[in-house]
């Protein structure tokens, strides 16, 4: 398990041009017209993880198998998407299937690129859509409020419990905030989910800037960040030309090489995939042997029993327990025999949470 991660924004800010050189591919059409993006274009992307290979240094494997993300390139929106407009429809059903939202912000100046507001303004842009998708849930859950009401009213304590949470969030939408920033209880969250709100996606602002300002500290950027901060989002910079260029290298430090020619530390692709896990809460655990050295991604605080789940569902049937080792003393210990020898493997029951890094080797019985 990875992570689903929808690529969207307005018409010709740069979407497809990123997807293709996130995902290595050309699947994504990149064109100067808005909606060349009709159905989604879908790439998985091995997530780099420098420990994955330290792993394997030691336990020499037949193969190394990163754990990957999904990155959907969704058809360009415009204002009156949540009424149909352009492709609004398909637009906010393809959201609807996501983990999380990359909504790429366009920077970058080209008078050869035209933009569907005629202007260049990245806050008036965040604003569209993130109203165009406040306005998809205020019609639904004006609908939903409806039909929980009957329910109500013939004693459905699960109806109760939805209810109050979506009177809670209209209340909210109403006000011009997004759902993702409503206060809700641990008890509460299998209800929230159970609504489908589109603006309680964890959203990640990708500021599409030029190759040659990609490093400029400016006020646009700044109030980008600030505009994030108040959305219950996050931000970063990127060039998607860079990452197009980026693209084209196959030796990993030939494209080190060209990033410190431009000074900069990392690729967009790094940046992504940090801020999407953050904003998802996920970590990652290893299995490892002679046939394969593995990454797996699951939510932080999933206990072994998750974990066990998300390699096979026999795993957590008849989990047993988990032996466990963390990364540094796997490392520091050069493998299982060393880490054997200093008492460094620890047996964990059921409730053990796993933390990032761990290496787990599942007991079970089925």
């Amino acid at each position: 398990m990875g992570f689903k991660c929808g690529i969207v924004g307005l018409p010709n800010v740069g979407k497809s041009t990123l997807f293709n050189a996130l995902s290595q591919s050309s699947r994504a059409e990149a064109r100067n017209f808005p909606f060349c993006t009709i159905e989604p274009n879908i790439g998985r992307v091995p997530v780099p993880d420098n420990r994955l290979n330290a792993i394997a240094e030691i336990s020499k494997p037949e193969k190394i198998v990163p754990t990957s993300i999904e990155f959907v390139d969704i058809a360009g929106l415009v204002r009156g998407a949540s009424k149909g407009e352009g492709l609004g429809n398909q637009f906010l059903a393809n959201i609807r299937e996501v983990d999380a939202i990359c909504h790429v912000v366009r920077c970058f100046s080209n008078n050869e690129i035209i933009h569907v507001e005629n202007s260049i303004d990245p806050l008036r842009d965040i604003e569209i859509v993130e109203t165009e998708l406040m306005l998809a849930d205020i019609e639904n859950i004006e609908t939903r409020i409806e039909k929980l009401t009957k329910k109500v009213r013939s004693n459905d304590k699960d109806a109760r419990a939805k209810l109050h949470i979506a009177e809670r969030s209209l209340d909210l939408l109403e006000k011009g905030t997004p759902v993702r920033m409503l206060e809700i209880e641990e008890e509460e969250i299998p209800h929230f989910h159970a609504l489908q709100f589109l603006s309680a996606k964890p959203v990640l602002y990708i500021c599409n800037e030029e190759e040659n300002a990609i490093k400029e500290e400016t006020e646009i950027k700044r109030q980008i960040g600030l505009k994030a901060k108040d959305l219950g989002a996050q931000s970063i910079i990127v060039s998607a030309k860079i990452e197009e260029e980026l693209a084209q290298f196959k030796d990993s430090s030939e494209k080190q090489e060209f990033l410190e020619t431009l000074g900069v530390r990392e690729t967009g692709l790094a940046k992504i995939i940090k801020n999407g896990y953050k904003l998802l809460r996920l970590i990652t655990f290893f299995t490892q042997g002679k046939k394969e050295v593995r990454a797996w991604t699951v939510k932080d605080g999933a206990s072994t029993v998750n974990a066990a789940g998300v390699i096979h569902t026999d795993f957590e049937r008849g989990f047993i327990c988990a032996e466990t080792v963390s990364y540094d003393d796997f490392i520091a210990f050069n493998g299982d025999q060393g880490c054997k020898e200093a008492g460094k493997i620890r047996l964990e029951g059921r409730n053990y949470k796993v933390k990032d890094g761990d290496i787990v080797l599942f007991r079970f019985n089925v």
